[in-house]
C-alpha cells in the first residue's frame, strides 16, 4: 500500500492536498481526544522520514501539522471539526482523497496498532469525503 499510495500523493503535489494530509495526521494523532507531547513528537518525526510524503518539503509538512495539531489541543471539538473541513475540501477530487485516507492509514498503522480511535477518525474523514468507509475496510 505504502509504493501506491506514494504514487497517488505525488500525483496530488498542491497545498490543498498538504493542508488535508497533515490534518489527517493530526487527527490520527489526537484520536483519543488528546495529543500529549510523545504523541506529537513521534507523528512530526514520521512524517518528516515516511517515504510516502516524501514529494513535499519537510519544513512546510511540519508547520502545517503542527498548526492543526495546536488547533486539536487547544479546543478538541473546533480542531476536530476544522481539520475535517479542510480534508472534505478534496471531495471534488476523490482521488486525492482516497490518497489522503490512506495517509492516514499508514500514519495510524505506523506504531502497528491502528486502534478504534484511529479507526473512527479515519471513518469521520471518509464521510466528509462522501467516500464509503467499508471501500477500506472501516
Amino acid at each position: 500500500m505504502t509504493t501506491q499510495t506514494k504514487t497517488q500523493v505525488s500525483k496530488f503535489q498542491n497545498k490543498e492536498f498538504a493542508n488535508a494530509s497533515m490534518a489527517m495526521c493530526a487527527l490520527i494523532a489526537a484520536a483519543d481526544g488528546s495529543i500529549d507531547a510523545s504523541e506529537r513528537a513521534k507523528t512530526a518525526a514520521f512524517i518528516g522520514s515516511n517515504d510516502v510524503l516524501s514529494v513535499f518539503q519537510p519544513a512546510m509538512l511540519q508547520e502545517r501539522f503542527e498548526w492543526y495539531a495546536s488547533k486539536l489541543e487547544s479546543n478538541f471539538d473546533f480542531g476536530k471539526l476544522e481539520a475535517i473541513a479542510t480534508i472534505g475540501k478534496l471531495k471534488s477530487k476523490p482521488d486525492a482523497g482516497r490518497a489522503v485516507i490512506n495517509v492516514g492509514i499508514i500514519i495510524g498503522g505506523a506504531d502497528g496498532d491502528f486502534d478504534k480511535n484511529e479507526q473512527q477518525a479515519v471513518r469521520e474523514a471518509c464521510n466528509a469525503l462522501g467516500i464509503p468507509p467499508a471501500e477500506f475496510d472501516l
